[in-house]
């Protein structure tokens, strides 16, 4: 998926807020405004979700500055800035073997966080104990945007 990423600009802005996130401002812009930033990130990742319901259980949590660093610090930790325990090293180079399980990938034809093109790319190379399904007409937020379509793939899958 590297190579998809670095190789798609339209992927690259996507993802802009990821960089953001690695800087202490972005603590103080996410939280401002009653996180309206997050509203802006739902509405472009999963577009014409309404997700009202959804932010209003999400934004208490994010208001307690503790845990906004915390969701904040997912991102950072993610690009290398973030803490590393060495006594979890072993587990974290389990992070990137092949597991023996066979592996479902869910991705939303709109989704406006990572390209379905991108997507796309990353399935065509999933191995043999793995497969790919893109659901149509959802976003981002698949599991909550269309439940029983993305339940019914999900308990399919568990039956073969």
């Amino acid at each position: 998926m590297g190579v998809a990423f670095l190789s798609n600009l339209a992927q690259i802005k996507r993802s802009w807020y990821m960089f953001f996130f690695q800087h202490p401002f972005a603590d103080f812009v996410v939280g401002a405004n009653d996180l309206a930033y997050i509203d802006m990130l739902w509405a472009d990742w999963s577009p014409g979700f309404d997700a009202t319901e959804e932010l209003a259980l999400l934004k208490p949590s994010l208001r307690d500055p503790a845990n906004l660093q915390a969701a904040l610090g997912f991102y950072r930790a993610t690009l290398g800035a973030g803490y590393n325990d060495p006594a979890l090293q072993s587990a974290q180079d389990l992070s990137s073997t092949i597991p023996p399980q066979p592996l479902l990938y869910l991705h939303g034809r709109t989704d406006g966080c990572m390209g379905s093109e991108v997507a796309e790319f990353a399935a065509a190379e999933l191995t043999s104990n793995a497969r790919a399904h893109f659901v149509d007409g959802a976003g981002h937020f698949m599991h909550l945007e269309k439940p029983d379509e993305v339940n019914d793939i999900i308990l399919s899958f568990l039956a073969e």
